[in-house]
């Protein structure tokens, strides 16, 4: 697909009028088959993802675009955040190996719909999504960095506004349209419980458009068990970069083991007749913060024999935790 588009720049102008609608006829073509040529890698890659597609113009003109590298002493201490809230109930839905990620759908039909709120959010957002963001060595794999260091992977959870937008196509163009919760992973040797069930289904979905269901997951025990995050205003860490991304970073990884990543890193980029490369890897580079602030309800000063009044402030205290299994934090 890149090569064809390639050929097409090169006669984009042609002098006679028949050529010029064969141009025009193969271009559409082109635009209509986007969400299949973008990649993380080459002409395909995340520098090209908003020269090629200006659809996708934000992916290099944007200043708030996502992911970032979290620098702890830059850090807003903000006591006015609230804990975050996710509904408890389970949902189903479908797992795709979509050639660039792992993704998992919710059911259409879907009745009971999960809801997350709190934290730093002015309105209530309903999941509809997940991406599975991993490399093919452990020392790298997540998309958000924590003072220069990368986890083995990276499950980012994303919902839409319901009270001000229809769906997550309409959302994900607005003002606080999204909702993005990112979970680092790390290797250990008890697997979150929710997490092994979708590392359970990989050997169904070893190839670019293989699915397949999973039944009865709870977004809530996915998350580790912590009310502390990292908040910023950014962007979805796919095409079209939309800057319409409230990003909640836990500040707890959660874990899954070497066997469980092992079957990760099998899952493949094409189809089975043609695998291409390993599906991992699929992480777009850290973006400039360009002066936007990034907050967290981690207080490291308060002392608990003081009840002073809440104020916002920087703590230079904070560090970046190369995580050890002693405190299983990211930043302490």
């Amino acid at each position: 697909m890149a090569s064809r588009w390639l050929a097409t720049k090169v006669i984009v102008y042609p002098p006679e009028r028949s050529s010029r609608l064969f141009v025009l006829s193969d271009f559409a073509e082109v635009l209509s088959s986007w969400e299949e040529w973008w990649t993380y890698d080459g002409i395909s890659g995340p520098s090209f993802w908003g020269l090629i597609n200006p659809q996708w113009n934000m992916c290099n003109k944007g200043r708030r675009q996502s992911p970032i590298d979290v620098v702890p002493d830059k850090l807003l201490f903000d006591p006015y955040l609230r804990p975050l809230h996710i509904d408890k109930h389970k949902v189903s839905g479908t797992l795709h190996n979509t050639g660039q990620s792992l993704v998992f759908r919710v059911d259409k039909d879907t009745k009971q719909h999960v809801n997350i709120s709190g934290g730093p959010l002015a309105y209530r957002y309903q999941f509809e999504e997940i991406y599975i963001h991993y490399g093919t060595e452990n020392v790298r794999g997540s998309e958000h960095f924590i003072q220069g260091y990368s986890f083995p992977g990276e499950i980012q959870i994303y919902g839409f506004n319901k009270e001000l937008y229809h769906n997550m196509s309409e959302a994900q163009h607005k003002s606080q349209g999204i909702v993005g919760l990112s979970l680092m992973v790390q290797i250990g040797e008890t697997p979150n419980p929710e997490l092994r069930i979708i590392t359970s289904t990989f050997n169904k979905v070893l190839y670019r458009g293989f699915s397949t269901p999973i039944r009865h997951i709870s977004v809530r025990s996915l998350l580790p068990n912590t009310d502390h995050y990292i908040t910023y205003e950014g962007s979805t860490t796919h095409p079209g970069c939309w800057e319409s991304t409230v990003w909640i970073i836990v500040n707890k990884p959660i874990y899954i083991t070497k066997q469980g990543l092992y079957q990760l890193r099998r899952l493949m980029q094409g189809s089975e007749s043609t695998p291409k490369a390993p599906l991992g890897n699929n992480a777009r580079p850290v973006q400039s913060l360009h002066h936007r602030t990034v907050r967290t309800n981690i207080d490291f000063k308060r002392n608990k024999n003081q009840y002073a009044c809440p104020s916002m402030y920087k703590d230079m205290y904070y560090r970046a935790n190369r995580w050890s299994p002693d405190t299983g934090l990211l930043i302490r």
